[in-house]
């Protein structure tokens, strides 16, 4: 079942990024977009996650044409079906990693998976504020948080770009896992192609165009 389809999207702020951009994700699948800096691909996940409106073209999530949604049914999509990590992690900083996880646990009506924060290896943290945490630590507090949503689709932007290598293949393994028992889907932005060679599908921004390589 697709999940997500672009269709057409084309997008400039100053100057053009991209045009004419095309592609699909079914359910159980990864894609990652790769591309120099600059070159548009974390916009382009911006559109892709309902963030941003493109200049032309439509996006399709989950049946749904969501640039057409009224404001009401666009927030339900995102609260209900989706999950945004940026590097920037959008924690609570008044609140401990724990309240963090709670937060979305409850309004997800999920419950805290506590053999993800061990392997994710903040479960000795867990109760400390946010700001008293590392910038991996946070960024893994980020993923444990999305992933207790359980969303349907992940839009992950340089996920893993405060880990070292060893934590970042870890995080990838916890993803390929994910999506493969819950049908789910992710598109991942990242600068690092040997994390990218593990999704399924990977394009390249290159020159205004979006270029399947994988």
């Amino acid at each position: 079942m697709t999940i997500l389809h672009a269709d057409a999207l084309a997008h400039s702020f100053d100057y053009p990024l991209f045009n004419d951009v095309s592609l699909s994700l079914d359910a159980g699948e990864s894609m990652a977009i790769i591309g120099v800096s600059g070159s548009g691909k974390s916009t382009l996940l911006h559109i892709l996650s309902t963030l941003l409106v493109p200049d032309e073209g439509t996006v399709t999530l989950l049946g749904k044409k969501v640039h057409s949604l009224k404001e009401r049914h666009l927030v339900k999509l995102r609260k209900d079906d989706l999950g945004l990590i940026f590097q920037s992690h959008y924690l609570l900083k008044g609140f401990t990693a724990y309240e963090n996880l709670e937060v979305a646990a409850i309004l997800s009506d999920e419950t805290i998976d506590e053999a993800l924060l061990r392997r994710l290896g903040i479960e000795k943290v867990i109760s400390q504020k946010v700001t008293e945490l590392s910038g991996g630590q946070q960024q893994r507090i980020s993923i444990a948080r999305v992933l207790t949503k359980k969303p349907r689709l992940i839009f992950a932007d340089e996920p893993t770009g405060n880990l070292d290598n060893e934590t970042a293949l870890e995080v990838m393994d916890i993803f390929d896992e994910y999506i493969r028992t819950n049908e789910a889907g992710m598109v991942l932005v990242t600068h690092d192609e040997a994390l990218a060679s593990r999704c399924d599908k990977v394009y390249r921004v290159d020159d205004q165009h979006l270029v399947q390589v994988k």
